[in-house]
């Protein structure tokens, strides 16, 4: 539970990391284009006061006409039109050149760019005034949307960098429990092969005595759990069997080795369903989670699994009359490492739902739960 929080903590820091950088840039790219835009309007101040000046002073010294022209000519960007006091253009720089000879286009571009930025009145001692009226540049209404694309792009790339370590992640799991699986199959084939050689000879001795058969059975219980390890990791056969009789034959291993206080009951169809399944890993994926509700159930309650089709699925479904779960338990029960029991490991609901979802094609969920009255694990395979 510890290492829970912690993660939980960590993946906290990490997504306020991440909007702080997402934030600070679209912050610093605002606070440019402000400044590139107050640099727009003071070179924008800079023109109207050169016409200003061109316009009061009759014959203005040859450096300050130069100095004039230089100014205008310089402004290779923002728009500009100069509107007399009837709103008739007078003159005009880097307006769309579809428009450029069409002066009642330009009167109402220029009325438009009023919308944006006030006009600048250049007052003149006959009366004659003028009015200067200019907008952002086409670079500076572009980079408008720059903060907010750039800021997308950023948190597209850390959700798909925090998504693919999470994906390494779990991959790096599934190998772990994969290995530690196989491991546990090749350690309980030594001694479980030395244990046949033995049975063959007690046979010899006494081949109908109950002990015999009794350890018979329970070595060829060994020999299932060894060889469903095994498969854990590797691609498994499957085999249009009849699915019934691989739910039966699990019940019927399990009804003799649970609590006789657990009212254990099987329904199932009274017809038969050929899906393909391999039958040791589903009779793991069973066992799994009649063990887990008869703990649940302190080994007391009733205990039913049914089978039945729907919408060309098979589904199974394991209810009990144990102490439930909450909303927390039900959503990390099939987290690897996570468990309720004080001996748990954890692996049993985790390997079940591998199991279902990468070898069976499937899915297994908790369709229903609930602190003090059971819980209903339902398992959904596909018919082809």
């Amino acid at each position: 539970m510890r290492k829970s929080i912690l993660s939980r903590l960590n993946n906290w820091i990490i997504f306020v990391l991440m909007t702080l950088v997402v934030v600070t840039i679209v912050v610093a790219s605002t606070l440019l284009i402000n400044y590139l835009r107050k640099e727009e309007i003071k070179r924008v101040d800079i023109l109207v006061s050169a016409l200003k000046f061109q316009q009061e002073v009759t014959t203005p010294s040859l450096e300050a006409q130069e100095l004039i022209l230089q100014i205008y000519s310089s402004n290779t960007t923002i728009p500009v039109i100069i509107l007399d006091k009837d709103d008739r253009p007078i003159a005009h720089k880097n307006v769309p050149g579809e428009i450029e000879n069409d002066t009642e286009r330009i009167a109402e571009l220029a009325q438009a760019m009023s919308r944006n930025y006030p006009a600048i009145e250049l007052k003149f001692p006959n009366g004659n005034n003028q009015f200067v009226y200019y907008d952002n540049s086409a670079l500076l209404n572009k980079l408008r949307y720059s903060p907010y694309i750039l800021g997308f792009f950023i948190l597209s790339y850390f959700l798909f960098s925090f998504w693919f370590l999470r994906t390494i992640k779990k991959t790096d799991e599934g190998y772990l429990w994969a290995g530690l699986a196989k491991e546990t199959a090749h350690q309980i084939g030594t001694p479980l092969s030395s244990m046949i050689g033995w049975m063959e000879i007690m046979k010899l001795e006494d081949p109908v005595s109950e002990g015999v058969l009794e350890i018979e059975k329970d070595i060829e219980r060994l020999r299932t759990i060894s060889e469903r390890f095994s498969k854990i990791g590797s691609i498994p056969e499957l085999n249009d069997m009849n699915f019934n009789e691989t739910i039966q034959e699990n019940y019927d291993y399990l009804k003799t080795r649970i609590s006789k206080r657990v009212n254990f009951e099987l329904q199932l169809p009274p017809y038969d369903i050929l899906v393909p399944h391999n039958r040791i890993l589903i009779s793991w994926v069973t066992e799994n989670l009649v063990k887990n509700a008869v703990d649940a159930m302190k080994g007391e309650g009733v205990l039913i699994i049914t089978v039945f089709e729907k919408n060309k699925n098979i589904v199974v479904e394991v209810k009990d009359t144990g102490s439930g779960m909450t909303k927390r338990q039900a959503r990390n029960a099939f987290k690897p490492g996570y468990s309720t029991k004080k001996r748990g490991w954890g692996l049993g609901l985790s390997l079940a739902k591998r199991v279902v979802q990468e070898y069976h094609n499937g899915d297994i969920k908790i369709a229903q739960t609930e602190v003090g009255k059971g819980t209903v694990f339902r398992i959904t395979i596909k018919k082809t």
